[in-house]
């Protein structure tokens, strides 16, 4: 891989251990199941093709998981890109099921942890897996306080028995990181954050000092898509999308954040991975660090 890749993709982060490395700006492969996230896409060539293209550009870092579809991003990863080329870290989430009404139910035990890991490994095509994530499910969207000491210490002993190189930590709290790191190195966390959310700033920041990756999802709101008009005017100032400015923004907030844009759209896809080139000025930086506060005397 080129420098001129690496650097147009956000330059290089290191994993802590010292033996993975991936460009920063990557891609996250929920997208390419059906709608709902359920079932397969209604292109699944186009599917492949955005895979296909993402690689091509540098992209080494694809965030999945196989309750996706179920099954189906995973297989249409391995599809595209297996035998895979050296270099590429896939990172899988366990931690929910996906019944047959399409729900998204918690599936937690070390039974079910253990199976799922399987699944992955299968599914993709694997004989271990690089970074599997551990997903708290709690009564919302967002993270909730209780133990996770069980579900952690069973990663602790698949990664003893060799199917999971790295394990990381997804819609937790700053406590339940605490927690983990008794059981288990932790190599990444990978929780809700944007312009608007950033309920996790001092988060951040404690993982910045330990070299832990931080990989935040909805850069752009999620299930409540962002609606500022300070980064519309900042989009349309810089020429530039809102996605590919609040992506910017997430590059510059820390150096250990990676970034997993999600789409089922080529043409998408290199809007996103621009975003890793995108200049945004200390003045621009400073309009967007005020969109939180804006945003959180909305909600009250």
């Amino acid at each position: 891989m080129s420098n001129e890749q690496v650097q147009g993709l956000g330059g290089r982060f290191t994993f802590p251990g010292g033996r993975l490395a991936v460009n920063r700006l990557g891609y996250g492969a929920m997208q390419l199941a059906g709608k709902g996230v359920w079932g397969p896409p209604p292109d699944v060539g186009g599917a492949l093709a955005v895979l296909r293209e993402a690689v091509a550009a540098g992209v080494n870092h694809i965030d999945t998981s196989d309750y996706y579809g179920p099954h189906v991003t995973n297989e249409i990863i391995r599809r595209a890109l297996h035998p895979y080329p050296k270099g590429l870290v896939i990172v899988t989430k366990i931690g929910a099921r996906r019944p047959a009404d399409g729900s998204w139910q918690p599936a937690m035990s070390p039974a079910d942890l253990t199976q799922a890991v399987h699944d992955n490994l299968r599914n993709l095509g694997l004989d271990a897996l690089e970074i599997v994530n551990f997903r708290m499910m709690g009564a919302g969207h967002g993270p909730e306080e209780a133990s996770i000491a069980e579900p952690v210490a069973a990663l602790a002993e698949l990664q003893k028995k060799g199917l999971i190189r790295h394990i990381g930590l997804s819609n937790v709290t700053a406590k339940q990181v605490a927690e983990a790191q008794g059981i288990a190195k932790v190599v990444c966390v990978q929780n809700n954050y944007n312009l608007a959310h950033r309920d996790d700033d001092a988060l951040i920041d404690d993982l910045t000092g330990q070299g832990i990756a931080y990989v935040p999802f909805f850069p752009l709101g999620g299930f409540s898509p962002l609606q500022s008009s300070t980064l519309s005017s900042v989009a349309e100032r810089l020429e530039a999308t809102p996605l590919q400015v609040a992506l910017a923004w997430l590059l510059h907030r820390a150096p250990n954040i990676l970034l997993i844009p999600g789409t089922s759209s080529v043409a998408h896809l290199r809007e996103n991975l621009a975003a890793a080139r995108l200049p945004l000025p200390s003045g621009v930086l400073h309009e967007l660090d005020g969109i939180s506060a804006a945003a959180g005397a909305n909600r009250h």
